[in-house]
């Protein structure tokens, strides 16, 4: 039987691991991707999968060879840089981007990891202290994973079938992204909390604190002269469908 040999690529993940199981496969930081192939083309393209939303998830799991990996459990920073990778080792690093009404050419391959302190990241712990600045109240967070986004999304949705003209996004994050209120885990503490005692501008303190601490790409081009503060990136539609 013949053989065939599929290059693949190994990518750096924007949290070094140090927020996963020492057992796990993601746990030293890195990640093996193959290129795509006419079976990821396929998926691209499958309708049911771009209708339910779901597209980009059964890509990645396609194209990622690392053994072993739950793909739920991957920090939604961590799945933000696999997805740029995906896209250069799907069809190049240039990327098209419209900014201030004029088109510019992005080099994908030179986007960076944000600067965050990886000393806060002790012991494996994806838990994070935070003193709230207005009412006193101590909270903890953890930074959320792709199981949880997706979660999030699912709740959001239910709660909007219930009642169209209520918008629970933003207390629906905070929930399923605190872990504990002054020492109290239980879930029904952590919502009774959100929902009736969490001071705006508290929770703009968490949401503050949850952005510098959260690893991920920096989704923010540098690369082009006469524009100092950099050319956001933002993933449309011709991310993964350049022929758009």
């Amino acid at each position: 039987m013949a053989e065939f040999k599929l290059p693949t690529e190994t990518v750096e993940l924007p949290s070094k691991g140090l927020l996963y199981p020492a057992d796990s496969p993601l746990a030293d930081g890195k990640i093996e991707m193959k290129y795509m192939t006419a079976k990821e083309e396929d998926i691209l393209t499958n309708q049911n999968y771009i209708s339910n939303g779901t597209v980009i998830d059964k890509l990645l799991k396609s194209m990622i060879v690392t053994e072993g990996v739950n793909y739920g459990d991957l920090l939604v920073g961590d799945k933000n840089a696999i997805m740029v990778a995906a896209r250069i080792l799907s069809y190049g690093k240039d990327y098209q981007v419209q900014y201030l009404g004029e088109q510019f050419n992005v080099d994908l391959s030179v986007l960076e990891n944000k600067q965050v302190d990886y000393s806060l990241f002790k012991d494996r712990k994806n838990e994070f202290e935070v003193s709230l600045p207005k009412s006193g109240n101590v909270v903890t967070i953890k930074i959320l994973t792709h199981k949880d986004d997706s979660n999030i999304e699912k709740e959001i949705e239910g709660l909007k079938k219930i009642n169209k003209e209520v918008s629970s996004d933003v207390t629906t994050r905070l929930k399923n992204m605190i872990t504990s209120v002054n020492g109290s885990r239980e879930q029904k503490d952590i919502r009774e909390f959100v929902d009736k005692f969490l001071l705006a501008v508290d929770a703009r303190a968490i949401r503050k604190e949850y952005e510098r601490i959260s690893p991920d790409i920096d989704l923010t081009y540098y690369g082009e002269e006469g524009v100092e503060e950099g050319i956001p990136v933002r993933i449309g539609l011709n991310f993964f469908w350049p022929d758009l």
